[in-house]
């Protein structure tokens, strides 16, 4: 049998053998081969055609759907979106083995020592460049079955340590039958939440109606004196409460005693960490019934009678009063309340105006069980994810799509109106939706970010998920279907392009270095401007210069200046422009005397101008020192890409 190992050099082997010595073997451990990770990592250049015509709207666009290996797409984005993202939610591959799903889900190797280790390094590789993407305050929600959960979640524990959040639990389908031999029927499935430090769930707005109360203007709620401790294991908080407006006691729980210490109960200089019952008596914060029953008994013997016929105080179905209990006669011609004391909170007091998002999603069969005070989302399964798919696109054209409901609940609770959010296996465009379907629904400007791959097989050349499923349901969305009004909006369509990197001077293309620079400094993406005429720029200028064919032309760092005669031949203008009332991008396509000119004079309107060029050193030989940045292309994007460890 030939070994694996056989394809690489002594000093491959060398590397790899030194680099596993070096890791320690704890935890989570999968395994990797190194040479063909070090190969999939540096190799090639990453770059995005921009395709206006599988595109929705004329741009400019705020959304963009890329097609291609989202490994590709994740490097690249990390170049232009590191630290930008508020919400990236993904339904990876479960690893089932299913080969008919839409993923090809089956990444087990039977000559791995873990099976899982083609699974776990695939999701690795790229959970590490998610979380180069994630704002401080952004959130990785994961979708994963039950048989994988523990798995994934080490991983995520690995590739993201200390951002663990916890975790949701949802109905993913109704009914179902036993799938393990043990007469257990697998019906839910979990999403994981991996933040930064600064990420809150935005929760839902507190109710209010249990502020009924009122104390002249200040609004408060009664709420619990009690702990779930008994007399015996907490002797120093079980002692009667005195009214002293009314002369009335109440007696204490013995099964579940006050929260608070008495000051009669302190030993000499003992301290306690709040207010005694007595102080916050004397502070009006103890909340006292009215209109209630009030008995005295005039002799033990009367006491005894009242608790033997159970016509005594009670909590519930607790008598608060019992033969068992010390200090019965403490009781005896004593006022004795039936009503119970209970704590003022005053609504000025609230710490947050939002209850936390509760970590059960309620399915909507069930929606009448949900707790409004704990704020339980109510979702649907996976048919109904199925059944949208087939309303908006017709027929079965993508199998267990994820509801709309569960994500469009996920994204309202863990962004702001105008946060990015992602999705990386972005399969029919669920997530897409829900960030238009949110927009429409509370007027924001969220925009999307959506990867997602061809599918092509060997049985099936001509397949593309990207274009003809998720890029369909995205444009019919947006723009109406089935008779239901469109949410409005707009994508641009991207496809990755792996370049070598010792062809990227020679392949890269205008248009793909001005879409990256574009993204790189958040503006909405321009595809190429048009061209107005022989001898004319996209805005109108003459510039006089010679571009040798359609985006293509690469001129040599120390090439001169062209001459001011030269005419372009139809194709690119030779500077492409952003500008905004403070700061400015220009990428000069090629370099001559009416091109600096017009460097100078925007350099002269704007505070700061950054200038990418072929031909860095020339133009910093032009133009002023101050309030203009030049960077050279493409070397920028080079170092920009980096690689990943």
């Amino acid at each position: 049998m030939t070994s694996k190992y056989e394809r690489y050099s002594k000093e491959e082997l060398v590397r790899i053998i030194d680099e596993r010595d070096r890791k320690p073997r704890f935890g989570l451990v999968w395994e990797r081969d190194e040479i063909d990770h070090d190969r999939s990592l540096n190799q090639d250049f990453v770059a995005l055609d921009l395709l206006p015509e599988h595109s929705c709207g004329d741009g400019p666009w705020g959304n963009l759907l890329i097609e291609g290996d989202n490994f590709d797409a994740l490097r690249y984005l990390r170049m232009t979106h590191a630290g930008r993202v508020k919400c990236i939610y993904i339904d990876p591959p479960y690893n089932t083995g299913n080969k008919d799903f839409i993923y090809n889900d089956h990444f087990i190797d039977k000559d791995d020592a873990y099976k899982h280790s083609k699974w776990l390094e695939y999701l690795y590789r790229r959970l590490l460049l998610s979380r180069d993407l994630l704002a401080e305050d952004g959130v990785l929600l994961v979708s994963i079955n039950d048989e994988n959960r523990a798995k994934l979640e080490l991983l995520l524990d690995q590739a993201l340590p200390g951002m663990r959040i916890g975790s949701f639990v949802w109905r993913s389908r109704t009914g179902g039958n036993d799938t393990g031999g043990a007469f257990l029927s697998s019906n839910h499935e979990h999403v994981l939440v991996y933040g930064g430090a600064a990420f809150r769930f935005s929760g839902d707005e507190k109710s209010y109606s249990m502020y009924r109360h009122q104390d002249g203007d200040r609004l408060f709620r009664l709420d619990n004196l009690t702990s779930p401790k008994d007399y015996t294991e907490r002797p120093n908080t079980y002692y009667p409460v005195y009214d002293p407006e009314t002369d009335i006691w109440y007696p204490c729980n013995p099964d579940c005693v006050w929260r608070f210490s008495s000051k009669h109960k302190l030993k000499p200089g003992q301290k306690t960490r709040s207010d005694t019952m007595e102080e916050l008596v004397e502070k009006k914060l103890i909340w006292f019934p009215r209109n209630q029953r009030v008995e005295t008994y005039p002799t033990i013997e009367a006491l005894l009678t009242a608790i033997d016929s159970g016509d005594v105080p009670k909590s519930a179905k607790t008598q608060l009063l019992r033969r068992d209990l010390p200090e019965l006669e403490a009781w005896v011609g004593k006022k004795i309340g039936f009503g119970r004391p209970a704590f003022k909170r005053y609504k000025e007091t609230l710490k947050n105006e939002n209850q936390p998002i509760s970590s059960w999603l309620t399915p909507k069969s069930e929606a009448d069980t949900a707790i409004e005070e704990l704020n339980m989302p109510i979702v649907g399964t996976t048919e109904e994810g199925s059944n949208q798919v087939r309303e908006i696109l017709g027929g079965k054209a993508f199998s267990y799509p994820k509801p709309l409901s569960l994500i469009q609940n996920l994204i309202a609770q863990a962004t702001s109106c105008d946060d990015l959010v992602m999705d990386f296996f972005a399969g029919s465009g669920t997530t897409a939706q829900a960030v238009l379907e949110l927009n429409r629904e509370d007027g924001g400007s969220r925009r999307f970010i959506m990867v997602s791959a061809t599918e092509t097989t060997g049985d099936e050349p001509e397949k593309n998920i990207c274009r003809d499923v998720c890029a369909e349901r995205i444009r019919r969305v947006i723009g109406g279907y089935g008779g239901k009004e469109g949410t409005g909006g707009d994508f641009a369509y991207l496809r990755v392009r792996r370049i070598p990197q010792e062809d990227v001077l020679t392949e890269i293309d205008h248009s793909q270095v001005w879409t990256a620079l574009q993204l790189i400094h958040r503006q909405s993406l321009n595809s190429l401007p048009p061209i107005q005429g022989e001898g004319r720029g996209g805005d109108g200028v003459d510039y006089g210069i010679t571009v040798s064919c359609q985006n293509k032309t690469h001129p040599h760092p120390n090439l001169p200046l062209e001459g001011e005669g030269t005419k372009i031949s139809k194709s690119l203008p030779s500077l492409l422009e952003s500008v905004d009332s403070s700061s400015g991008l220009v990428y000069v396509t090629d370099l001559h005397e009416k091109t600096i000119n017009r460097i100078a004079a925007l350099a002269g309107q704007l505070p700061h101008l950054t200038v990418y060029s072929w031909q860095p050193g020339l133009l910093r030989e032009r133009l002023p020192a101050q309030g203009i940045t030049v960077e050279q292309i493409p070397h920028f994007l080079v170092n920009r890409l980096g690689g990943v460890s």
